[in-house]
């Protein structure tokens, strides 16, 4: 079985052997984009008379954008699927409208660790432009705290435990199966006041540090994200950039989003322009899940 028309419709970097499969599945020409829609008019242009459409994190399709899509049957999300509430496809319209909705998981995840590990020990050790004190540091009896403990989450404690860091966790519902590990739960506030390392992995559009967190982050202490765009209030975080010299905050092009110009104003920010996940190990990962989810909806 085939769809009738499958179009990409933004630059979802999918491995050129798993297109060549994809486009097997399309009965006439599949229609391949390789920019990012300006806005929903154009999207809707991008979709026609499709029935399936790929689609990467970048580009929002909404209520409207399906409501104006009779003939959808198909969102194949060229991304992470962690939360419905979060994703950049309203999953509640397409459901309402019998549209299948599909994303993967665990594909960026081994790059995206060893990029947070790598940061970490350029700066300790001040093998970059920066240092994070006068003396190079080991990561062994550091404190690090992870906010959000899912698959990725997880993985970073586990390392950081092998570098001999001592972990802790902050996650809406506690794990318990984890703290039987040695990772031990604490309060936002504690796990800020606590650590010396505060590494966020949460869904796209969460917003969880504000003033009062950022007040409470421990002095001449680092901060690294690479979720999805911000995990907290930008002007908060800006406040704490600039009143405390002495920390460091470390993002790669992901998780900066659309604030690097700005950002990169301050010293005490380092800034990737690259996606820390997003390896040739990775972009195989995710063709190939993109293309098992698509067969399996037939």
């Amino acid at each position: 079985m085939t769809f009738q028309k499958i179009t990409i419709i933004d630059t979802c970097g999918l491995t050129s052997p798993v297109l060549n499969q994809i486009t097997q599945l399309s009965n006439v020409p599949m229609v391949i984009h390789n920019d990012d829609p300006a806005d929903d008019a154009e999207i809707l242009r991008r979709i026609a008379d499709s029935d399936c459409i790929l689609v990467s994190w970048r580009t929002k399709v909404n209520a409207k954008v399906i409501q104006a899509s009779p003939k959808l049957k198909y969102i194949g999300m060229c991304c992470s699927l962690y939360d419905e509430k979060a994703a950049n496809v309203d999953i509640e319209q397409a459901r309402k409208q019998g549209i299948v909705v599909k994303g993967v998981r665990d594909y960026g995840d081994d790059g995206t660790l060893e990029f947070i590990f790598a940061e970490l020990i350029y700066l300790m050790k001040g093998l970059g432009n920066l240092r994070w004190q006068t003396a190079n540091r080991e990561l062994r009896g550091k404190t690090m705290g992870i906010i959000g403990m899912g698959t990725l989450g997880t993985m970073v404690a586990r390392a950081a435990r092998h570098f001999g860091m001592n972990v802790f966790y902050f996650n809406r519902s506690r794990k318990y199966h984890l703290e039987e590990e040695g990772f031990a739960f604490l309060p936002l506030n504690e796990l800020m006041d606590k650590c010396d390392v505060i590494s966020t992995h949460l869904p796209k559009n969460s917003n969880i540090l504000g003033e009062a967190e950022f007040r409470n982050k421990k002095p001449n202490s680092i901060l690294v994200n690479t979720s999805i765009g911000l995990t907290f209030d930008k002007d908060a975080f800006v406040n704490w950039v600039k009143s405390d010299p002495a920390s460091y905050a470390i993002f790669d092009s992901v998780g900066v989003g659309d604030h690097s110009e700005e950002f990169s104003n301050y010293p005490n920010v380092i800034i990737s322009d690259r996606s820390s996940g997003f390896t040739l190990e990775a972009q195989t990962r995710l063709s190939e899940k993109v293309l098992e989810n698509m067969q399996s909806f037939f």
